[in-house]
């Protein structure tokens, strides 16, 4: 950590600045740039790394301040209060930002970390597969060494900006014969190889946010591994779980769907029922609000229990805000839109079923969920 302002003070002057600048900044679209916001995320990006305010936690030789996580923590809670990104993509950022730092050798280190600073690289995120969502351990896209390459081959699904990037950081299989996690690797991969094709997803909303990309003899250089072959699993937990957002954003954001939610009753005549859910629901989101707050900055299995919570609140809320709509709510706009896209809540970001998996074994210390493989052999013996 270099010399610079405390906390405190670094928080007056992020204030000030985002005071003055906010209005140049995209709408707040969360952890992932959307398609048709790229060129204005990219444009704040560069404001954000022109104001010193970007990577202010990695060390000043790539481009960063040097200063603290706490220092990155002010700066993301004061964006949360302001309704501004903090970054122009979290993958980029945050997860291949904080891989690289941890595991890159020099010299992708220097290829890397200041081009992503900079919104020179922007990267996108290729784990998932159609057969391998939420059991990333079972991925089945290949690797195969030949010399100094890899021969790529596969498919990967539910990539959010595909589309824009010029890099993704890969999830694949290196030793098909080692058990689950043991054979992945992990790689820095242009997205502009030959071989390489993306196909935007259409939703049930009418929109394409995410896409598919298929790999088919794909020569990915070998010195894009990062990390230790076969070691890719250690790789992509490490830096999954080492980089959190700091519990004030959470909270922001969660007033504001509460804030959003009693607004449902504006304008409109309420029955019994609908205002028992309406207060049902605004009751379930303060408890959660409560629960952030009392878990303080560092990340633990509340974590889970605020997903799988605020995931099943919105989705309600939004089957509310059809119901009140009445058959109004079936026409297209914003009412059906929201209905639409609420499912996507469960699987987005951690499925509800895995984050009930984490709650069962680490927080109830319930029996760990039984492996297809395990069944059968138990059906064997």
């Amino acid at each position: 950590m270099s010399d610079g302002p405390d906390v405190a003070e670094f928080q007056s002057e992020v204030a000030q600045w985002l005071a003055a600048n906010a209005d140049r900044a995209p709408r707040d679209y969360g952890a992932i740039c959307p398609p048709d916001q790229i060129d204005q995320g990219s444009a704040w990006q560069r404001a954000i790394r022109d104001a010193g305010y970007a990577g202010i936690h990695w060390p000043t030789e790539f481009g960063g301040r040097g200063l603290s996580a706490e220092h990155n923590g002010v700066w993301m809670l004061e964006c949360a209060r302001a309704g501004v990104p903090p970054v122009l993509n979290m993958v980029g950022l945050v997860l291949t930002g904080g891989a690289v730092l941890r595991y890159g050798t020099p010299e992708q280190q220097h290829r890397h970390l200041l081009a992503t600073l900079n919104a020179e690289h922007v990267w996108c995120q290729l784990f998932s597969e159609p057969g391998s969502g939420s059991d990333l351990a079972s991925l089945s896209t290949r690797a195969e060494r030949d010399g100094d390459r890899y021969v790529v081959n596969g498919q990967k699904v539910w990539c959010s900006g595909g589309r824009y990037s010029n890099w993704g950081i890969l999830m694949a299989r290196t030793d098909p014969d080692a058990r689950n996690h043991a054979g992945l690797s992990f790689f820095l991969c242009p997205m502009d190889l030959p071989g390489i094709e993306i196909r935007p997803l259409k939703q049930m909303t009418g929109e394409s946010e995410f896409d598919e990309v298929f790999f088919t003899d794909v020569e990915l250089p070998a010195d894009h591994l990062l990390g230790p072959e076969h070691g890719g699993w250690g790789v992509g937990m490490a830096v999954l779980t080492s980089e959190r957002g700091h519990i004030g954003t959470a909270v922001i954001s969660l007033e504001r769907r509460l804030d959003q939610m009693m607004r449902l009753s504006e304008g409109r005549q309420l029955d019994a029922p609908s205002r028992q859910n309406l207060m049902r629901l605004v009751s379930t989101g303060n408890a959660y609000k409560a629960m952030a707050q009392r878990q303080g900055p560092v990340a633990s299995t509340a974590a889970s229990l605020m997903k799988l919570g605020i995931t099943q609140m919105t989705f309600d809320a939004s089957m509310l805000r059809g119901d009140l709509a009445g058959p109004d709510g079936m026409l297209d706009g914003p009412d059906a839109s929201g209905m639409l896209a609420a499912p996507g809540g469960r699987i987005a970001g951690g499925t509800s079923e895995v984050q009930r998996n984490i709650i069962g074994e680490r927080l109830l210390g319930l029996p760990r969920e039984p492996k297809p493989e395990s069944s059968r052999k138990g059906q064997e013996i």
